[in-house]
């Protein structure tokens, strides 16, 4: 395994970062506790988790699960750089109307302790605003934070789902604050969803905040099985697939030239953006975790990475030179 500095903070991650999201939902307890143990034992240490994972009444399962496997021993928790997240609904009822989404003060510090609770942990060393709330102040959101890392409750503030815009807002407002801000942003992006090459990837370079993809196999549908179909049935993933049929054969043949899996070549090509700290890779099993532990050993050169500008077009390059003389 390869690691990399998150953001312009000190800590050293794992260049593949495991998504925990099916955990609870598609995966079992078991099958998740194989896939943490083999993660850990290939070296991956960065996890990523959020509240509301298990949806709906059951939010807060994954973290649970992650609980459970931490308190089984063995230096588990010691060796995971954990991230989870706050901004969703948790349907509990005494949030009473703080429990809509968004953030405060309020909604930060109780949804803080049952994460915590949830992750039989004292710590979490990467928390993260699961979407931007703009009717919320920096000046409130930065201090609660703060009061949190005073306690040792939180190492390291992230992002998700954040505008180019409101990166440079959070730091401009954290550096106002003597603090350092965000070190890392959460954000789709994949062959298919190239749109953050315009602003948000060049905003994250430029201010030292590192980017970590989410869906980079486009919900699966560049895993190379988008094409498969039950029969008698017309899944949503299919009916995706044969809107971008050509592309998605394109690359196959493109793969297969490689000897590499397509669903590894789409985590490479993620991975060898400058501005990249890692993907996410949401395995249900422990088979699709192994399958991925390769990527990191991949070199896509030059041919290879305009063959696939010419498959999957990209904006153009950063904005205002994609679209502007």
């Amino acid at each position: 395994m390869k690691y990399t500095a998150l953001g312009r903070s000190g800590l050293k991650v794992s260049k593949l970062c495991l998504g925990t999201m099916n955990f609870g939902v598609s995966t079992d307890e078991k099958e998740s506790f194989r896939i943490m143990d083999a993660a850990l034992d290939a070296g991956i240490n960065f996890f990523d988790t959020a509240n509301i994972y298990g949806w709906g009444e059951n939010s807060g399962r994954t973290e649970e699960i992650i609980g459970k496997w931490f308190a089984q021993g063995g230096n588990r928790r010691e060796k995971v750089v954990l991230a989870t997240k706050v901004y969703g609904n948790m349907s509990d009822p005494l949030d009473g109307p703080n429990g809509e989404v968004g953030l405060s003060a309020y909604k930060i510090r109780r949804h803080l302790e049952g994460s915590l609770r949830r992750l039989q942990t004292d710590h979490i060393e990467l928390y993260q605003m699961h979407h931007v709330d703009r009717d919320v102040s920096w000046d409130e959101l930065w201090e609660a934070f703060h009061i949190h890392q005073l306690q040792g409750k939180i190492g390291y503030i992230g992002s998700s789902n954040f505008a180019g815009r409101d990166l440079v807002k959070a730091q401009y407002e954290a550096k106002n604050h003597h603090m350092l801000g965000l070190v890392s942003e959460q954000h789709k992006y994949n062959l298919l969803c190239r749109l953050p090459e315009l602003e948000v990837l060049p905003a994250a370079e430029e201010l030292g905040i590192g980017v970590v993809a989410w869906s980079p196999l486009e919900g699966g549908l560049l895993g190379g099985n988008a094409s498969k179909k039950v029969p008698g049935s017309r899944t949503e993933k299919n009916t995706r697939y044969e809107q971008y049929a050509k592309q998605l054969d394109e690359f196959a043949t493109l793969c297969r030239e490689l000897g590499e899996t397509e669903a590894n070549v789409a985590l490479a090509w993620t991975l060898a953006h400058p501005a990249m700290t890692a993907p996410i890779i949401g395995p249900r099993t422990l088979e699709q975790l192994e399958g991925a532990l390769r990527v990191c050993e991949i070199e896509l050169d030059e041919a290879v990475l305009k063959r696939l500008d010419e498959i999957f077009p990209g904006p153009g390059g950063a904005a205002p030179q994609a679209y502007a003389w």
